[in-house]
């Protein structure tokens, strides 16, 4: 209803943020152009044919390649070495949920961990029944991929988190500074900058169809040092080298 009224006042462009979003307008409309922001697997969502050539009313900014995952399980692996085993949370209709997991499990064999999905529903008691189900063992940790889901809940899952000791990885900075372990994502900001160079490239003429899929440039790191002590756990030196702010 709000896409359909949106596109009643005839814009020129419309400005998508996260899949979803971008669904819905495509759903609504093929002609009017589209720049999307924090959509990760553009071509399975069906929004462009390829990441060089769109080809469709659409176009815009990748939020995370398929390689990220490496770098989040990598993370968690030297900050819990014992770690054997990798639950990857998130609510599957309100992310990319078979991206991130079939990406987790090509990359689990390189720091020899096994992925154990672990989808949730959209509530609080589902999330508490698949994280207590987890256990708190030290050698299982969590991997919480993007979604509208983990993000709504996010003090929740920082909090049993915490409860059942287990280390947990990321996408967004601010589970960090609500007392989660530690985030490794792109730089929001940086993300809606590059997409407005293409929504003012489209205003000037340039067609969505040919403007190809913008990969992130920036990347931060955050690491609460307060968490990790508090769950038992010894921060590498590495990682606190390696991180773009550190929590104390």
């Amino acid at each position: 209803m709000l896409v359909k009224e949106l596109l009643a006042l005839h814009p020129e462009v419309i400005l998508a943020h996260s899949t979803p979003v971008a669904a819905v307008v495509q759903h609504e409309t093929h002609e009017v152009p589209v720049v999307f922001v924090n959509v990760s697997d553009p071509v399975g969502a069906g929004f462009v044919v390829s990441l060089a050539r769109p080809g469709r009313n659409l176009t815009g900014v990748l939020q995370y390649e398929r390689g990220i995952v490496s770098k989040w399980l990598s993370m968690l692996k030297e900050i819990a070495p014992l770690m054997q085993r990798v639950a990857l949370v998130a609510n599957p209709p309100t992310s990319n949920y078979d991206y991130f997991l079939s990406a987790a499990k090509a990359a689990a064999a390189s720091v020899a961990v096994e992925i154990v999905p672990s989808p949730i529903e959209n509530s609080a008691k589902d999330i508490e029944r698949v994280i207590n189900a987890l256990g708190g063992a030290p050698t299982i940790g969590l991997l919480v991929t993007p979604d509208n889901t983990t993000i709504q809940y996010r003090d929740l899952i920082i909090s049993l988190a915490a409860e059942h000791r287990l280390p947990a990885v990321y996408a967004f900075d601010y589970f960090v500074k609500a007392g989660g372990l530690m985030s490794y994502g792109t730089d929001q900001d940086d993300n809606f900058r590059l997409a407005a160079s293409y929504v003012d490239r489209i205003l000037r003429g340039d067609k969505p169809s040919e403007l190809p899929v913008q990969a992130p440039t920036r990347f931060q790191m955050l690491l609460n040092v307060r968490t990790a002590k508090a769950i038992g756990l010894t921060v590498p030196p590495g990682l606190l080298i390696a991180a773009d702010e550190v929590i104390e």
